[in-house]
């Protein structure tokens, strides 16, 4: 676990993610296209990639991947930013945490 708020503490929009998941890259395109530039850890390649998926379950993940972490809080998956979109609450957080200037 604290790999994790280690990772996520380093830049303000951070994304656990898989390399064949379409779903997470539905989540990074959105994110692309709001001008944001992400930290992409894709599970499937870096080392320790399981521990972290582990640690990821453990907050409650479900599945694991997407996994979207805004100014260091866990914001969830593909629905609730989708939905944090939606409701126009994305822009304004993604500014607050330092992502985006508007």
């Amino acid at each position: 676990m604290e790999r994790v708020t280690s990772m996520v503490s380093e830049r303000p929009v951070v994304i656990f993610s898989k390399t064949n998941c379409c779903i997470s890259h539905t989540v990074k395109s959105l994110l692309h296209d709001f001008g944001v530039n992400p930290v992409v850890y894709e599970l499937d390649k870096i080392p320790g990639g399981s521990e972290i998926e582990t640690a990821l379950a453990m907050l409650g993940r479900d599945p694991v991947v997407p996994a979207v972490f805004i100014g260091g809080e866990l914001v969830g998956g593909a629905n609730e930013v989708m939905s944090l979109h939606l409701q126009r609450n994305l822009r304004p957080m993604l500014t607050r945490a330092g992502a985006m200037w508007l």
